[in-house]
């Protein structure tokens, strides 16, 4: 009877985000339900949050951290994902905790400047741990961007005499990203001291889960988390303690739409796709107008079929064609029109 009520309230949480304690919450939902788990906890720096203040004690701190690294463990899938995102300080904790009861797969170091803290080297990266918890995980291959310079946007990694070689969107991705950027500008953020991107979720949603999968938050704070999902065509379920946070994420998660090319998930930030798979290239490159000499690649970014993309008011990432002078004769010699998704 308990596990039936258990079941009937983990489907009661799926997409949407609520205001409660995460522990409580998350000691209701069984055992290996949830495909990923993603927990971007606060970092005991003495932050002011809109109504809680983060500054504990260092063993109470790491007490509650081990509670609800334990709950993630338990309620994530032997064929799923565990993320954690923090500090390294903290991260080195939280990783000797994590060996004991799921398998290290990545310390993946997000570069991030930070500010001087006096007698230290520069703080420059945040970590996000990567375990799973099986040899069962699911994981596929990423491509990024090839990196430019930005006068001349010639590519900067030297290929030498293996320009032929170079794949036309981007490398493979490693688990050192440089290309994803702190939210910086206040036009793009909410009010909340520790914003994440989108595009930062939506690349690990992009190599550990496929469509339709459930992803969890425990702390939501205003939805970047379920947002990411959503463009992806995920599952989600979000927890915050914090009223005000749940209500900006649920505003924001009503203009939210899924980002799509030729029916393949990508991720996007400032109209530029960033993060494919590496086994949907061929499903969307018609998308794209590519150069298909490898001298003028190294010099000419690859970029979608249309002059101008579009961002339709109040509505986050939901993206338009246009069909234009400049791309009319390729969409006439390629005739795909009619299959290229609308909205990507």
């Amino acid at each position: 009877m308990e596990d039936m009520k258990n079941k009937e309230f983990f489907n009661s949480l799926i997409n949407k985000v609520i205001q409660g304690d995460c522990l409580e919450i998350m000691r209701k939902i069984p055992d290996n339900s949830v495909d990923v788990t993603f927990a971007d906890p606060p970092f005991n720096l003495k932050k002011k949050y809109n109504s809680y203040y983060d500054k504990y004690e260092v063993d109470e701190y790491l007490f509650w951290c081990k509670e609800w690294l334990t709950e993630m463990v338990r309620i994530t899938k032997p064929t799923g994902s565990i993320f954690v995102h923090n500090i390294p300080k903290w991260l080195i904790y939280f990783g000797s905790y994590l060996n004991e009861i799921a398998m290290f797969r990545h310390w993946i170091a997000w570069d991030a400047m930070g500010s001087p803290l006096g007698k230290t080297l520069l703080p420059n990266h945040y970590g996000i741990l990567y375990y799973v918890k099986s040899d069962r995980f699911k994981f596929y291959n990423l491509r990024m961007l090839h990196k430019r310079c930005r006068k001349c946007h010639y590519i900067l990694q030297d290929y030498g005499g293996k320009k032929k070689q170079m794949h036309q969107f981007g490398p493979l991705i490693s688990d050192v990203w440089t290309d994803i950027h702190r939210i910086r500008h206040k036009k793009r953020r909410d009010e909340h001291p520790c914003q994440l991107p989108v595009h930062l979720l939506e690349r690990l949603l992009l190599f550990s889960s496929d469509e339709g999968d459930i992803v969890l938050d425990p702390f939501i704070g205003t939805g970047t988390t379920a947002i990411a999902a959503k463009r992806l065509g995920r599952k989600y379920i979000g927890i915050d303690i914090d009223t005000k946070y749940i209500e900006i994420a649920n505003k924001k998660l009503q203009e939210t739409e899924p980002t799509m090319i030729n029916g393949c998930c990508v991720s996007v930030f400032l109209d530029n796709v960033i993060t494919i798979r590496d086994k949907d290239w061929n499903k969307i490159k018609d998308a794209f107008i590519i150069s298909e000499d490898p001298m003028e690649l190294e010099k000419k970014s690859i970029h979608l079929l249309r002059k101008d993309i579009q961002r339709r008011k109040g509505k986050y990432n939901k993206l338009f064609f246009e069909k234009s002078e400049e791309t009319e004769n390729y969409w006439q010699k390629i005739s795909i029109f009619q299959n290229l998704d609308k909205s990507i």
